[in-house]
């Protein structure tokens, strides 16, 4: 069940990142408070998953399913660019978390 409660808290921190970019210097006040919203629930949901996860394994996959996720938001929301480089890089954070989630039992 942590692992789907972290899973959960690296969905809603794509959720943060990609209203960052809708909040306007937080100058909009609804995405504003949609993106505060995400980031409590973001860390309040990583910190019930380090109860019973090691703690460097599920920062390490908070911030990498956010990674991976804000890059594919970023991509189909804002036209950001699709390159070898980029697909690459992220193909290398995805087998870190799959290494990690294998690792941690």
């Amino acid at each position: 069940m942590s692992w789907i409660i972290l899973f959960c808290a690296g969905l809603f921190e794509i959720g943060w990142a990609v209203g960052l970019k809708y909040t306007d210097g937080f100058t909009r006040p609804l995405p504003t408070a949609l993106t505060i919203g995400a980031m409590a629930v973001s860390i309040g949901l990583l910190g019930m998953a380090v109860k019973e996860l090691p703690l460097g394994t599920a920062y390490a996959v908070w911030t990498g399913v956010g990674a991976v996720g804000t890059v594919i938001a970023g991509i189909i929301l804002f036209g950001e660019a699709v390159t070898l480089m980029r697909v690459a890089s992220v193909t290398l954070i995805v087998a870190g978390l799959v290494g990690l989630k294998v690792s941690a039992g």
